[in-house]
């Protein structure tokens, strides 16, 4: 099986909800990466094979496949064709595997991989909220086979987020010191511009506008999420408004164009747990993932575990016993944010740049997705 290489990666920062992107219009939102990246590289623009882009809550100006249109908006070449998928949270996650697995099986030469979420614009839980109209309050109300095997209790993210909580005995106060190391790791980051390589300003915004100077004693005012429940927003991912993508190229492309590759795409997999616990499929995921590959998580690096809550980045630390000094190094979505289809591409943005500059070689990426699902993705740097 061919290799599939990754030659760039890149990201818009991530803007605070109402914020400095928050009037961008998604399509041109998701324009500002593909043109940036198409400029970057010596590729004629009619010479992509697709371009495939996670998105969430396709509805309105993210409907209607936004990986064709993004492109369009961009000015590039009508004849590129772009295809658009939801696999919740890691959308662009498995839109990187995807292109992957196209140069893998030699059918394509270069694909663009990423995703765009306008989430000031467009609401979480708008594409679900749209059915309402039509008798249909949310996406699994109503269904006779789903609710004789999980019940009728609605399945939502903080529902799982607080079964991970206490599954694992986390306290609020463990989560909320969790939650302040990200804010001061991404502070820190920000302040030693190494972000500044990955990002590629927009609307006048040059650097991530979510990472907050807080304490304990702030976090500790905040309500929970729910009557008795140890979460609050502030172990918690933000909202907020971004995009983010990588080229993938195989071998021939390398040579035919003169590329330099950065990393080699070392395994790829995806697999499910619980879906009302919903949340805890990373920590499966990584262990099948390794095995399959014949590593231990020793040899991992740097991970990327996205902060959707404090619970679950912590289990996946726990049950992998994975060191907290080479996990979410400069921060992660409690800080920085979480713009859902956009996210899985920006994280493997920001840990091939980190293994770069460090010098390090393996990196692994995952992250929990709806219906109890885990991408988990481990590059090896060039």
């Amino acid at each position: 099986m061919s290799e599939a290489y990754l030659v760039d990666a890149i990201r818009s920062p991530t803007g605070k909800r109402g914020g400095s992107l928050s009037n961008i219009h998604p399509l041109d939102l998701g324009a500002h990466v593909l043109r940036a990246i198409v400029a970057r590289n010596p590729i004629p623009a009619d010479e992509y094979d697709d371009v495939i882009f996670g998105v969430l809550d396709q509805v309105g100006p993210q409907g209607r496949n936004p990986a064709r249109y993004c492109w369009l908006a961009a000015g590039l070449a009508e004849s590129v064709p772009g295809t658009t998928i939801d696999r919740a949270c890691g959308s662009s996650q498995q839109a990187l595997q995807f292109a992957a697995q196209a140069v893998m099986s030699g059918t394509m030469d270069v694909v663009i991989a990423g995703g765009v979420q306008s989430m000031s614009r467009i609401p979480m839980g708008a594409a679900s909220a749209a059915g309402a109209q039509y008798g249909f309050p949310d996406t699994c109300t109503g269904s006779i086979g789903f609710s004789a095997r999980y019940g009728v209790e609605p399945l939502t993210q903080f529902r799982g987020a607080r079964m991970m909580a206490e599954r694992w005995g986390f306290t609020r106060r463990q989560m909320e010191e969790f939650a302040l190391e990200s804010h001061t790791r991404a502070l820190r980051a920000l302040a030693e511009g190494r972000f500044d390589r990955e990002i590629v300003p927009l609307n006048g915004l040059e650097r991530d506008e979510t990472a907050r100077l807080t304490s304990l004693e702030k976090m500790a005012t905040l309500e929970p999420l729910s009557p008795g429940s140890p979460l609050t927003a502030a172990v918690s991912s933000q909202i907020c408004d971004g995009s983010s993508a990588v080229l993938v190229v195989s071998a021939a492309a390398l040579k035919r164009y003169g590329l330099t590759p950065r990393a080699r795409i070392h395994h790829i997999s995806v697999l499910a747990d619980d879906p009302v616990m919903m949340l805890g499929a990373p920590i499966p995921a990584t262990r099948r993932a390794l095995k399959r590959c014949g590593m231990t998580i020793s040899q991992i690096d740097l991970a990327e575990c996205n902060e959707a809550f404090a619970s679950v980045t912590m289990a996946w630390a726990h049950e992998l016993e994975f060191p907290s000094d080479r996990l979410n190094v400069n921060g992660g979505a409690i800080a920085l944010g979480h713009p859902l289809g956009a996210t899985g591409t920006k994280l493997m943005t920001t840990l091939l740049h980190e293994l770069e500059r460090r010098k390090l070689r393996y990196g692994l990426e995952t992250m929990c997705e709806g219906g109890g699902q885990a991408n988990v993705t481990i590059i090896e740097r060039l």
